[in-house]
């Protein structure tokens, strides 16, 4: 089963009085659990084609399904509601709101899932800890380091308990040491959850994180790892040694 299938995608914008492509005809299909890396150079349209998967952006032409949902000719409000339904994002810049509290972000990403009082107090705070941070849940984000931040944008991403989780450069503002912690929570959620995973990266470490690597040139999916047929038997082989 695919999470998600991108077939021929264009994206142009238009700039004055041009127009700009971005994407030329992207095709990319995501088995559910996959890990997924996107990289590719500056300007080559990874982010474009995250945006377009995450629903943040319609693709010009082309078909796009996620979780088996079509996103092409959708009106914004029914494109939200596929995001809420079906997709949690985590950013390179984080995007908390500062004036709220770690746990109070997470619980404000449930109120708009429809989850609210004590119900939304108890899953946030489970979700907090579960990313460890437990102690730090009533920290306001300007007393929390880069790593914990991203820790609460993991947690806030996945109280929409998203089939397919977005993150567009997960550790660039991460130390080292920082990022492959981040890089083990994704994992262990991957494993104990199968929420499927997309990245779009120029680090090292996340790439090789991934069980496949897609790489995005001048618009264009140029090359992919393993066909998603063989690498689906690799997934199911490894997590099944991973119980043994």
């Amino acid at each position: 089963m695919f999470s998600v299938i991108a077939e021929d995608v264009t994206k142009v914008f238009r700039e004055g009085r041009e127009d700009v492509p971005v994407l030329k005809g992207a095709s990319l299909s995501i088995a559910s659990g996959e890990i997924v890396s996107l990289e590719g150079p500056s300007g080559s349209g990874k982010t474009t084609f995250l945006s377009i998967l995450g629903c943040l952006l319609t693709p010009t032409s082309g078909r796009v399904s996620i979780a088996g949902e079509t996103i092409e000719a959708k009106r914004p409000a029914q494109l939200q509601t596929i995001r809420r339904r079906h997709i949690g994002f985590v950013f390179q810049q984080f995007n908390l709101f500062p004036a709220l509290s770690a746990l109070e972000n997470v619980e404000y990403a449930l109120n708009l899932k429809g989850v609210s009082g004590k119900a939304a107090r108890e899953q946030a705070e489970a979700l907090v800890e579960r990313v460890g941070l437990a102690d730090r849940a009533r920290f306001l984000p300007r007393d929390l380091s880069g790593g914990q931040k991203q820790r609460v944008a993991i947690a806030r991403a996945l109280a929409a308990d998203p089939s397919v989780l977005l993150a567009d450069e997960p550790t660039a503002n991460l130390d080292s040491r920082t990022g492959a912690g981040i890089l083990e929570l994704m994992k262990e959620v991957n494993r104990s959850s199968g929420t499927t995973f997309v990245f779009s990266t120029h680090d090292k470490k996340v790439i090789a994180k991934a069980d496949r690597l897609v790489r995005i040139e001048d618009g264009h999916v140029r090359r992919l790892g393993v066909r998603a047929a063989d690498r689906w038997v690799m997934v199911k082989e490894r997590r099944r040694a991973e119980r043994a």
